[in-house]
């Protein structure tokens, strides 16, 4: 069986690989998946994909995600990795794996209809900055990055990040508007995905 965190990983690389030529560098696809998950967080509560995040040196990077994006057989089950493989692929003498195609159609019926709209959004603000200005300028003007900034610098591969750091408001100039949304809101959002985590963890006990 493919999880659903599967599906959502290779449908969002999916879906922003479609936007153009049908093709996409991986690490921009990665950021973009952030500044999705970002966006539908502070707006509804929940992230779009719902992976982990670990800071690392080019910004946020959503575990599965950059999992499926290079077709990890030491990371991904045998249904996952062939379910990730018949939706995207990489470009022929593409040894380092710095693109991803698609192959055929997005399936929209992993998304909701705010899923679509925070990818939409992320796509419409972002999708014209190529993967170095995403990674090492936007992604890391935000507070739950900027936290973990030190130890990066001091040499940490990876530093495991907080949903709840999400929801914490920039103060960089080179932070974009779609993420803005008033306190109470942003409160109600918080409060709702609190709540889904606790369900969450109570279900694994």
């Amino acid at each position: 069986m493919v999880t659903p965190l599967c599906k959502k990983s290779t449908q969002a690389i999916n879906y922003f690989a479609r936007k153009k030529d049908g093709k996409i560098n991986k690490m921009k696809a990665i950021k973009l998946v952030y500044f999705a998950d970002r966006y539908h967080l502070r707006k509804y509560g929940r992230p779009v994909v719902g992976d982990i995040y670990w800071a690392m040196k080019f910004g946020p990077v959503a575990s599965n995600v950059l999992d499926t994006a290079n077709f990890d057989e030491n990371k991904l089950d045998k249904n996952s990795l062939e379910y990730a493989k018949s939706f995207l692929g990489h470009p022929a003498g593409d040894v380092k794996l710095l693109t991803v195609t698609s192959k055929k159609d997005v399936d929209f019926d992993s998304f909701s209809q705010s899923d679509i709209e925070a990818m939409e959004a992320a796509y419409n603000e972002f999708g014209d900055k190529d993967q170095f200005e995403l990674a090492d300028i936007i992604s890391h003007s935000y507070p739950e990055w900027a936290k973990h900034k030190a130890e990066i610098e001091g040499g940490k591969k990876r530093v495991k990040m907080d949903y709840l750091d999400f929801f914490l408001d920039s103060k960089n100039a080179k932070s974009s508007r779609i993420f803005e949304f008033s306190e109470n809101h942003l409160e109600s959002a918080k409060n709702i995905y609190l709540e889904n985590r606790e369900v969450s963890a109570s279900l694994e006990r």
